[in-house]
């Protein structure tokens, strides 16, 4: 499963790269797929509410009815029926894509399966939307759609009589049919509005608004395209006659031709096991989770900074239970940790300056502790070199350190950029132990925890809590956001940033900045 997922996401960091180009990062469709659904969703639904207004649900009339709207109005009915139809397509394309570039960052498995799994109904919610859409239109299209479908769903065995009789002839077709038909397109998406929120509610501040230029934009190309090419049906439904050939949807409807060739009996068994496969996949296998971070209340002063920052709602602030004279204490649900360090960039109490004892912070990660990283910042920064000297943070899912073999340049590696405090870069400029720092983390808008990347440049531009100490020379610190197959580039960086460094005065007696006090518990808010 691995070098499929390798394979999918050197395939959207290249597609990634090249919309970039176009439309810049923070208007990249692909980093604004679900947010893009979302706004699709709401053209939807405020379309459907004016056809709604017109369409009639007689058997007769519902036909005559869209081709009023279609031909008679077609200065705003018709634009409206263009509007809903491609806007529901588009639904359809940002949430195959947007599902296929989780599963590729990774973004599925451990403590994200409950984000996953309610994504499935998602799916099929969509689908049953569009498809008893199609329906209400009653051309021949729709006749096609009835017939098969029902078809289908008569092999189950929960209809007291099969529903495909309805479509036998001109005279079983009730008008009462057509007010079903209605109810189910109206309450699908309505249902899948709740699962929707369900889906969620474990995503800290979930991106719900494309940016406003990129949703003018698609809506301005929905425009363009319901004038260009507007929907329209493909001749009355005649009960009388079997439609020879009908032109498909295929965002809704790709799967219907196997219903000619196969049985229904093999089209519900793919089905059902295509949609086990999707729920299975975050168990296929499991992923190998490293220990949740852990709170050390002795460290702790309830500031709500980790809280705020978690990618995950991992963290709760509760009651404080220790006796300490603060109010609340940070809580960790480890079922719902990522252990992605974001939480403890943020603590105010995380420093690497004390001189005796362990490093200890308010929160840390068991298995990556500060502690080992201050031990590892100092090899890096005892490595013997003439010239400038380089320090590289890079995270896991990021550009791979393993491959730089550049003079002078040392690599750490975090399993996210977030989870570097400012303190530590204070740490390894005042120490002598680099002359500059490069942060490289994941392509901007594909973090895999999400904030990492954002977090740490907000922090260093001292615009986030804990910020950048105001006596570090911001140009010794370059964040560089690349893609995991992006070395050589990184290395160019590196090269170009170094080059650009004077070196720092070594702490043999002759300090750049001076040494940071020794804080045993830092407050909220502090900066210097």
């Amino acid at each position: 499963m691995s070098w499929l997922r390798r394979s999918l996401r050197l395939s959207f960091e290249w597609s990634e790269a090249l919309l970039d180009r176009v439309f810049g990062p923070s208007w990249n469709p692909l980093h604004n797929l679900g947010a893009l659904g979302f706004f699709y969703y709401w053209i939807v639904a405020v379309t459907g509410i004016y056809l709604y207004i017109f369409f009639d649900t007689g058997a007769t009339e519902a036909y005559e009815s869209v081709e009023y709207l279609t031909h008679d109005q077609w200065y705003l009915g018709g634009v409206m029926r263009s509007f809903h139809r491609y806007a529901s397509d588009g639904m359809v394309l940002f949430m195959a894509v947007h599902m296929v570039r989780e599963f590729s960052l990774d973004r599925y498995r451990g403590a994200r399966w409950f984000t996953w799994l309610t994504g499935i109904p998602v799916l099929w919610l969509v689908l049953i939307a569009g498809i008893t859409g199609y329906w209400l239109v009653w051309d021949t299209l729709a006749q096609y759609v009835a017939i098969v479908s029902t078809e289908w769903l008569d092999w189950l065995p929960i209809f007291g009589e099969p529903i495909a009789r309805n479509f036998m002839t001109p005279e079983s077709l009730d008008d009462r049919f057509f007010t079903l038909l209605m109810f189910m397109h109206i309450g699908a998406p309505l249902i899948l509005l709740l699962v929707l929120w369900i889906h969620l509610q474990r995503v800290t501040r979930p991106k719900i608004n494309p940016p406003r230029g990129l949703a003018v934009g698609t809506f301005v190309m929905l425009l363009v395209l319901s004038f260009v090419s507007p929907a329209t049906s493909q001749g009355a439904a005649d009960l009388t006659t079997v439609p020879a050939v009908v032109s498909l949807d295929w965002f809704y409807l790709g799967l219907y031709p196997l219903l000619d060739y196969w049985s229904s009996a093999t089209v519900w068994g793919v089905a059902a096991v295509l949609t086990l496969l999707l729920a299975g996949l975050p168990w296929m296998p499991p992923m190998r989770r490293a220990r949740a971070a852990a709170v050390d209340l002795a460290h702790c002063n309830g500031c709500t900074w980790c809280a705020e920052d978690c990618p995950c709602n991992a963290i709760d602030m509760t009651r404080r239970s220790d006796g300490l004279p603060f109010d609340r204490e940070a809580v960790v649900d480890p079922d719902l940790c990522v252990s992605c360090g974001i939480c403890v960039g943020s603590c105010p109490s995380a420093t690497p300056f004390r001189r005796t004892g362990a490093v200890s912070t308010g929160i840390d990660l068991p298995d990556r502790s500060l502690g080992a990283l201050r031990e590892r910042i100092n090899e890096a920064g005892g490595t013997p070199g003439d010239g400038v000297r380089v320090i590289v943070f890079g995270c896991d899912p990021g550009p791979d350190l393993r491959r730089l073999d550049l003079p002078g340049v040392s690599t750490v590696e975090l399993p996210c950029l977030g989870a570097l405090p400012p303190s530590f870069m204070d740490y390894v400029l005042s120490r002598g132990h680099a002359d500059g720092i490069v942060m490289a983390g994941c392509r901007q808008g594909a973090c895999t925890h999400r904030f990492g990347l954002d977090w740490t440049i907000e922090r260093i531009e001292r615009r986030r809590d804990p910020r950048l100490r105001g006596r570090i020379p911001r140009d010794r610190i370059a964040c560089i956001s690349l893609g995991k197959s992006q070395s050589k580039r990184l290395e160019r960086e590196i090269r170009e940033f170094a080059a650009g460094l004077k070196p720092l005065e070594r702490p043999s007696g002759k300090a750049g900045p001076p040494p940071a006090p020794t804080l045993e518990l830092q407050e909220a808010g502090s900066d210097d």
